[in-house]
């Protein structure tokens, strides 16, 4: 038993590995007749609507969200992440009527390869190489975030797991029954995974609202401008749901301030619109499950259908996000103590003069109990053993292992930032002003001496643990809750995983082996090349996975993940949309749009480092569009392109999809109201 209190029983266990067994099982069993290339990539073109809709959510949902979501919920920005959720609402009604009619009449395997149908073939190889490059950061990302969920829990019951564990066995667990099955054994074990991760989400969000009624204090962010921060006393006679209301208020604002960091609403009007219908409507991962459809009306209800639970998402990541944070913000900042200590080592490195932070070497417990608030102690202990196992219950206290210390050499231009954490400065007001003052100096000299500065981050809560610190603390144990829910959310993750991986052996198989490489290749060899492929990936996800936890990381995983992404979503959806709409676009429009992208996002980065990348999408995809304009006013078609009828499925659209789909549209509209400024303040 871990200092928290927290189990992992032995019926816990049990069910974890059940579940386990469960999933690759059933998926296996209802792949196993699968024999060409459009049976293991494409599940023979015959998935139902509510195998795509759970397998849709599953493939999206993973800890990813529960993580990286819920770690962004339980900061400032509060409810207002849930735009990723909900204007994904509205963007997949979009696609299920305005984009999968012309993919389903095309007959493709992969999305690259609509490229080759509508423009060329050096669109389809620059979009298929490039997708390739990006899945392969998800997948280490997504592994990661999974990874870090195994890493917490186990180290709270007083069994530690590395991230790299972790990631293994993340990794086998998706490689093995994808390997063998393909995407249909991807969509049926996503239907149980993605009805386990909604029912787990909703008995974590049940059992955290139960702790906050219980509590007697609980942390509350004041404004999410400034981030400040205050511990709360509250009523014995509230309930849990006046509680939350209470504490979060300023988080129950869909409208972030234009200048926040991570969401402002700018981002809202124009630059989150580009990451969703990329995701959505273009990204293979997601698509394919589309593709695989048995028709166009089985495939826009079930578009539909997971619009709807989109919308119901954030009511089980977002919400718990930020009542951890109420009720775990101390236990948030321990779990910050070892990137803070090796921050705060660099400052009191670069600035012996500072009253804030004392080295001391050795510390007894005794001094280590008693340590005030006044300055941060770096705790030099001689070795890294004898750091673990070690009790410290004050945020103050920051051990570090002594060859770790000396190891640290501060460059003369180093200076200090916390860009996203915006609580930072309310967690020691003084020693914010210190950094301030010490950072205008370091500026000034970097300026004279003609350098560039270097940039350390520092970091008062460890957000990405939001979701294990309500695992660790508000699940009932001994009941077999606590495996179910670990299950449910790793399971998640393996799906999540799971997709990509059959998305990028799906392209790396069909549209540069097959296109490129061995044009007249059998289908048996494509298949084994698919099979080989997604070996292959995984090893990239496990070894690179645990990386990915560096601290100087911006944003969070889950920022980290939507950023970049930006390198080929802008230019993927302008040509697509300009392709679809402009039908004189001439054949170069395709690379010169993909090309004029990369460049442009790539220069933005470094041009304007503090243009939000959601803003920095937008003006990318504004380039691209004009770019392609240009071309086709120079060199139009002779006559409009004719999308000719290719597919092997039936087109006919579903009248109830498109009723339910404006529902969606207009019931996401209503949470936008209910959520905004005017009526929150009330």
């Amino acid at each position: 038993m871990g200092a928290s209190g927290f189990k992992i029983l032995p019926g816990d266990v049990a069910i974890f590995v059940l579940f386990v067994i469960t999933v690759v099982t059933v998926g296996l069993i209802k792949s196993r007749d699968e024999k060409s290339s459009e049976d293991y990539f494409l599940a023979g073109r015959g998935l139902r609507w509510w195998l795509i809709g759970f397998s849709l959510i599953a493939a999206n949902i993973s800890t990813e969200q529960f993580v990286g979501m819920s770690g962004n919920a339980a900061q400032h920005v509060g409810l207002a992440i849930a735009s990723y959720e909900w204007l994904a609402a509205v963007t997949l009604v979009v696609v299920a009527f305005g984009f999968l009619p012309y993919f389903l009449r095309a007959g493709i395997y992969t999305m690259p390869e609509f490229l080759e149908y509508r423009y060329n073939s050096a669109a389809r190889l620059i979009m298929a190489a490039a997708t390739i490059l990006i899945y392969l950061l998800l997948l280490a990302s997504v592994t990661y975030s999974g990874a870090l969920t195994i890493k917490t829990l186990a180290g709270k019951a007083g069994h530690p797991v590395s991230l790299a564990a972790g990631s293994l066995v993340i990794g086998l667990i998706a490689m093995i029954y994808v390997t063998a099955g393909g995407l249909k054994a991807c969509a049926w074990a996503d239907l149980i995974q993605g009805s386990a991760l909604i029912l787990g989400g909703g008995v974590i969000m049940y059992f955290a609202f139960q702790k906050l009624g219980a509590a007697s204090e609980a942390s509350a962010i004041l404004s999410v401008k400034t981030g400040a921060v205050a511990v709360k006393e509250l009523a014995p006679d509230a309930g849990s749901i006046s509680r939350f209301l209470e504490l979060n208020r300023a988080r129950l604002n869909m409208f972030l301030p234009a200048s926040d960091p991570i969401l402002p609403w700018t981002a809202l009007l124009f630059g989150l619109w580009i990451p969703n219908f990329y995701y959505w409507g273009l990204n293979q991962y997601i698509t394919q499950r589309t593709l695989g459809s048995a028709s166009l009306a089985q495939g826009q209800r079930g578009i539909v259908f997971a619009a709807f639970m989109k919308l119901l998402v954030p009511f089980v990541i977002v919400v718990p996000g930020m009542i951890a944070f109420n009720l775990y913000s101390r236990q948030m900042r321990l779990e910050a103590a070892a990137d803070t200590a090796k921050a705060l080592a660099y400052y009191v490195k670069a600035n012996p003069e500072t009253r804030h932070v004392k080295v001391v070497e050795s510390p007894t417990p005794e001094q280590i109990r008693n340590w005030g608030t006044n300055a941060y102690m770096i705790a030099v202990f001689p070795e890294e053993a004898a750091i673990e196992g070690l009790q410290v219950e004050n945020p103050f206290v920051l051990p570090i292992a002594k060859d770790a210390f000396e190891a640290l050499q501060p460059s003369p231009y180093l200076v200090f930032a916390s860009p996203e954490d915006l609580s930072w400065k309310h967690v020691n007001p003084e020693l914010a002003k210190e950094v301030e003052a010490y950072n205008k100096r370091v500026e000034e000299r970097a300026q004279a001496d003609g350098k560039e500065t270097v940039t350390e981050k520092l970091i008062a809560y460890k957000y990405d643990t939001a979701l294990a610190q309500l695992l660790g603390h508000v699940l009932p144990q001994g009941v077999g809750l606590v495996g179910f829910v670990v299950a449910a959310l790793l399971g998640a993750v393996v799906s999540s995983l799971a997709a990509m991986l059959n998305a990028g052996s799906t392209i790396l198989a069909m549209d540069i082996v097959k296109k490129y490489l061995a044009p007249n290749a059998s289908q048996k060899t494509i298949v084994f090349i698919g099979r080989a492929a997604v070996v292959g990936f995984a090893i990239v996800a496990v070894v690179v996975a645990p990386l990915l936890g560096n601290p100087n990381i911006r944003g969070g995983i889950f920022t980290i993940i939507q950023e970049s992404q930006g390198f080929i979503s802008p230019g993927i959806l302008a040509v697509f949309v300009f392709g679809l709409v402009v039908r004189t676009g001439p054949p170069s429009c395709g690379p010169a749009g993909l090309v004029t992208n990369m460049i442009a996002y790539g220069a933005l980065m470094f041009l304007a480092p503090n243009l939000q990348f959601l803003n920095r999408m937008a003006v990318c995809f504004v380039l691209c569009v004009a770019v392609m304009a240009l071309i086709t006013l120079l060199r139009p078609l002779p006559k409009p392109i004719e999308f000719k009828r290719q597919g092997v499925v039936a087109l006919e659209s579903s009248r109830t999809a498109k009723i339910a789909g404006i529902g969606v549209v207009l019931l996401t509209v209503l949470l936008y109201i209910v959520f905004s400024p005017l009526v929150i303040a009330r």
